[in-house]
């Protein structure tokens, strides 16, 4: 301890319960409350040197501190002291440990602040000086006491055991120590209540001092003779060796040496363990897992309070008994209902409905059906994420969300090892306590966006828990026991499935989702979008009302999606108009009745009068009717228009279909032709199966060129450079399926004739010209349909997948299968094309 030590005018507090720190001891203390947790952050966690930092420790008597914030019980006499060491841990909850060494004594004389923590003016009561050594020399009263109490301190450290290392160390640390220094050391290893320790803290004047901390050590020496006689005679358990060894402080081995327990300290702890225990008995776990939360809550026991591992198992048994071992929910099987209530939450999507109730009427069959795992499969905003919610409250099951988009670790799906600081369990464990039930319906949300990275690869962690006969015994890195996942329905979704692993795909069921007609889209405003974008902005249906045509004209002219969410935003447009003029309406009419009752009596008739005469004139206000103008007007010009007459109009340009992750698209094909040296250049951000296609649609020209009748038969590239462009150049293109597309453009750039402006086109080709099978067939129908082009050429074998086409969709399309380059050409252009056959009954309208 230093001579001389000053401390600042203004100290942080540290509120203490019934507990007391006094200058030259040391303690752990426990921080639970707020303004004790906001202190250490402030002003202790993340500093270099703890050691600069001198807080203030005030103790209070009124229970446990825990969520007490009251400062009216405030002690006015404080121990400054230094933080020598924190411990914790941040998971689940905060909770932090402190080592402090005493100082000195100080008076609180005003608070600065309360809130977030106390901070208060204080003054020093001790100065710790040489001149406190020179008072007990020089005044014989001071003097004897002094004495007199180090000869009863010495005398109790000789009835203990100085081969054990802390005695041997603390009748050295007496030996050397200032005699002002005495009663407050020795106040702290004897047993005290806490009213004793407060009046040694009171004892500002030595003398007191000496006379407040004499009867203490007294009365442990008498305990300790007590001891020692019922020792002999064989009435008390003899402290070991051992026990005194273990991490407690001298004041726990005096009180073991005293009463032969240290039940009085512990008391909390012990309920605390017991509560721990009669949860795990509550919990019904599995033998496993019930056999490892027993062997983790012995070591708990053993364990003291202020080790920063007490706090961990703590956390783990406390996560081990809220899992739902053996908590499920009693499904709805009800398929008729379940049919109504698909039907009513969600218009269309007739496959992945029907797959759902083939589930339900499987699992009412047989209970003991394990849950599958469904992929739904789609673009941005057709339902994949509502139908699981659907599902859940089908079933009677919770919902959990898990978002996957953006997740590279797979510790958050396996959950971190608890040797970790900050350990905590994965996503499927976390989501299984949140829904509080062993048989939920889990969304995986976004499962082709999953990551690799350094902490490994999510996707890899998936294979165990999306596989039937593997996740009955899903072990988590943090519970390192098994949990049966075979309940729980995973629901997994997806844009993409070029980015999903193939591991991770077989184990799945992937339905596909499309997207929506323009008559499923209208639907779905009528019963669903409508409705709800008119509770969000506090409308009814008095007061505002969309025609048909509205909406179709918004769909047609302002969208273009396979899904409805930028159809939901226009209609939120709509609403959002109309409330402003509602409320100028309502602001109007109030204003009218103001000026109303300023009106003279002799004109009150003719104000009638010609109030008859407006309502005549005028029409009612509300409700507000959105019409076609009334879109415009608020929407702005049509985004959207009808192109294909326009950009079709000269030679060497031809519609192709493209499916993307955002559902089905058309392409635009261009091609240009010019003097120069035989090159090639194609542009438009084209990834190279794209760019082999127009060197293979390219080639079959140039190798074909006589049989079309292009320029007799000289060399195509004859001095002649070709450009082909693929517009949108800000947006990635790859596949096969142009390759039928990029041929009809250059047939069409070499004969100078145009192709059919309502005709769009997919296909993959080969050097011999046959049209191969493409995948996407419904997206790419559906782009055509919604891009206002009605005839459509397709390869023969992807016949079958016309099947998926809604019927309103086939009435009003003609769909042209071919086998041959030369059956395409016939059908792109009007009248055929020369040189070739006439294709024969390949068009049908369907």
């Amino acid at each position: 301890m230093a001579s001389s030590i000053t401390i600042p005018r203004r100290i942080p507090l540290l509120l203490i319960t019934d507990n007391v720190l006094l200058p030259g001891s040391s303690m752990r203390i426990p921080v639970r409350s707020l303004k004790n947790m906001n202190m250490i952050k402030s002003r202790l966690l993340g500093r270099n040197t703890l050691s600069s930092t001198i807080i203030g420790v005030i103790p209070k008597n009124n229970g446990s501190d825990d969520g007490d914030e009251d400062l009216s019980s405030l002690h006015p006499i404080g121990t400054a002291a230094v933080v020598v060491q924190i411990t914790g841990t941040n998971w689940p909850r905060p909770a932090y440990t402190l080592l402090v060494t005493g100082l000195c004594r100080f008076q609180v004389e005003s608070l600065l602040q309360e809130t977030p923590y106390p901070i208060a003016t204080v003054k020093q009561l001790d100065k710790l000086t040489e001149d406190d050594n020179e008072e007990i020399q020089t005044k014989e009263e001071l003097g004897s006491l002094a004495e007199n109490f180090r000869l009863q301190a010495a005398k109790l450290v000789d009835m203990l055991d100085t081969s054990i290392p802390v005695v041997a160390k603390l009748k050295k640390m007496l030996d050397s120590v200032p005699s002002q220094h005495l009663p407050d050391i020795c106040s702290t290893i004897v047993k005290a209540s806490f009213s004793e320790k407060i009046q040694v803290l009171d004892a500002v004047d030595l003398a007191e001092r000496f006379k407040k901390a004499l009867p203490l050590l007294m009365r442990q020496i008498e305990g300790l003779n007590l001891l020692k006689k019922a020792r002999k005679e064989g009435n008390v358990e003899i402290v070991t060796r051992k026990e005194v060894n273990r991490p407690m402080n001298i004041r726990r081995v005096f009180r073991k040496l005293d009463t032969g327990s240290d039940e009085e300290e512990r008391d909390e702890d012990i309920d605390d363990n017991s509560d721990l225990e009669a949860k795990i008995k509550v919990a019904r776990m599995p033998d496993h897992a019930h056999k490892a939360s027993m062997k983790e809550l012995q070591r708990l026991k053993k364990m003291p309070s202020h080790m920063p591992e007490h706090a961990m198992i703590r956390n783990y048994l406390e996560l081990m008994t809220e899992l739902p071992w053996s908590r499920g929910t009693k499904d709805t099987l009800d398929i008729v209902q379940a049919k109504k209530d698909l039907d009513a939450d969600h218009y269309g999507l007739e496959k992945l409905k029907k797959r759902v109730l083939e589930y339900l009427a499987v699992r009412q069959l047989k209970n003991s059906l394990k849950g599958p795992i469904l992929c739904f499969v789609g673009p941005p905003g057709v339902g994949k994420t509502s139908v699981g919610r659907s599902l859940a409250n089908t079933l009677g099951r919770e919902f959990h969300r898990i978002a996957l988009g953006g997740v590279c670790d797979q510790s958050d799906i396996r959950g971190h090892r608890r040797t970790y600081i900050g350990s905590m369990p994965g996503r499927i464990i976390q989501g299984l306590k949140t829904a509080n039930t062993n048989n939920p319906v889990f969304l995986l949300d976004e499962i082709d966006k999953l990551t690799k990275s350094l902490h490994g690869d999510p996707s890899a962690a998936l294979l165990e828990v999306l596989d039937p006969e593997q996740n009955h015994n899903f072990v988590d890195h943090y519970l390192n026991v098994p949990f049966d996942l075979s309940q729980v329905l995973f629901i997994a979704t997806a844009n993409n499935l070029a980015t999903i692993p193939a591991a991770l795909l077989d184990r799945m069921e992937v339905i596909q989702i499309p997207g929506y007609t323009v008559e499923e889209k209208t639907h779905i405003a009528r019963r669903h979008l409508i409705q709800k974008q008119l509770k969000e902005h506090g409308l009814t249906h008095e007061q505002l009302q969309i025609s048909d045509d509205a909406v179709k004209m918004i769909i047609l002219n302002y969208t273009r999606e396979a899904g409805v969410r930028t159809l939901e935003r226009k209609i939120a447009a709509i609403c959002r108009a109309v409330a402003v003029k509602v409320l100028e309406s309502h602001n109007n009419k109030e204003h009218h009745k103001l000026d109303g009752s300023k009106e003279k009596e002799d004109k009150v008739k003719e104000t009638e009068e010609i109030k008859d005469m407006s309502a005549i004139v005028h029409p009612p206000e509300m409700p507000i009717v959105i019409d076609e103008i009334a879109v415009e007007d608020i929407l702005g010009p049509v985004i959207y228009q009808q192109e294909m007459s326009q950009r079709l109009s000269q030679p060497g340009v031809a519609v192709g279909l493209a499916w993307t992750a955002m559902g089905g698209e058309i392409l635009f094909v261009e091609a240009t032709r010019m003097l120069g040296e035989g090159k090639i250049t194609m542009t438009g951000q084209l990834g190279d199966i794209m760019k082999e296609s127009a060197s293979l649609a390219l080639n079959w020209v140039r190798a074909n060129a006589k049989k079309l009748q292009l320029e007799s038969k000289k060399d195509l590239l004859h001095n002649t450079d070709i450009h082909i462009h693929f517009p949108a150049g800000a947006v990635g293109k790859d596949g096969p399926s142009a390759g039928v597309t990029i041929t009809t453009v250059l047939v069409s750039l070499f004969s100078d004739r145009c192709v059919r402006s309502d005709t769009a086109m997919t296909g993959e080709i080969t050097l011999r010209g046959l049209v191969l099978p493409v995948g996407g067939i419904k997206e790419k129908i559906l782009a055509a349909h919604r891009a206002g082009i009605f005839r459509v050429i397709l390869p023969q074998k992807n016949k079958k997948d016309l099947h998926e086409i809604p019927d309103s969709i086939k009435k009003e399309m003609i769909f042209i299968l071919v086998n041959k380059l030369e059956d395409v050409l016939n059908a792109a252009f009007d009248d055929g094309f020369p040189g070739i056959n006439k294709l024969l009954d390949v068009t049908s309208k369907l």
